[in-house]
């Protein structure tokens, strides 16, 4: 039997006018409505990031045709416009907030449009929304120092759990990037389960720590969405993204080499 694979969709804002640094990752309401009007009509059922990881560690099933609904970063289009939408059509959906961009008491500034407050993240709790962890300030994590890299988690995951009374479980990764000392830091301070980016569809030999997703955005309309959930053509779809990783990949690691050069010498 072929292994299971399910589309985690990844979302940024939902938002009628995005800004420059988040417009090509923004959706428009009215899409995101269609976007989710598809998925009842075809009949995909939503579960959390939580439910999915648990299950392909139990055996325990999986309703038929499950996908997943995530967003990243905090945006206030999550709960302005999302929220509702995803009320209508009793959806389970998970929210990965950085802490550090979230109004409140935390709030360092860095957020790249209008974020969520801790209330609305919490009302977003209370309709059944997954909050998970997406770091306190949103850096390259791998490119972090083993203490930076284990406060940016520890803090992640201290202040939503203050906040909201309950520690997360999953774990979304700032721009997708990992590695093997960032999976295995995430696992220590308490994740137990993590998703990258990848832009393919997730199976249980990705292992719980690197779980891929597909990309939706702006430009994506509903025959590309439809083929995403259906896992159609992602590849074309995702080609030239793919090819661009891969040279910035190249790029970071040279980055890397030399920043422990430097720390070497001193």
């Amino acid at each position: 039997m072929a292994e299971a694979r399910v589309p985690i969709l990844m979302y940024h804002s939902v938002a009628t006018a995005p800004n420059d640094a988040t417009r090509a990752l923004s959706v428009a309401p009215e899409a995101f409505a269609q976007q989710m009007a598809l998925i009842d009509d075809l009949g995909f059922n939503p579960v959390g990031t939580a439910e999915l990881a648990a299950s392909w560690r139990t055996g325990k099933p999986l309703p038929e045709h499950p996908v997943l609904i995530t967003f990243d970063d905090g945006y206030e289009g999550v709960h302005r416009h999302a929220r509702p939408v995803l009320r209508k059509h009793g959806f389970a959906a998970t929210l990965f907030v950085s802490t550090g961009w979230i109004r409140g008491a935390y709030d360092t500034g860095g957020g790249l449009d209008t974020m969520l407050d801790w209330h609305q993240v919490r009302e977003l709790a209370g309709s059944g929304v997954e909050i998970g962890g997406h770091s306190h300030t949103h850096p390259q994590l791998d490119q972090l120092d083993d203490d930076r890299l284990r406060s940016e988690l520890v803090r992640c995951k201290e202040i939503a759990a203050d906040e909201l009374g309950t520690a997360p479980l999953s774990f979304a990764y700032p721009y997708g990037y990992s590695s093997r000392r960032v999976r295995h830091a995430v696992r220590e301070a308490g994740f137990a389960q993590a998703l990258a980016v990848g832009n393919g569809l997730a199976r249980r030999g990705q292992g719980p720590y690197a779980l891929q997703r597909v990309t939706v955005r702006r430009s994506t309309d509903a025959q590309e969405f439809e083929r995403l959930l259906e896992g159609r053509s992602i590849t074309r779809n995702f080609a030239r993204d793919r090819a661009l990783t891969k040279g910035y990949a190249v790029l970071r690691r040279a980055r890397q080499v030399r920043r422990k050069a430097i720390r070497s010498r001193v």
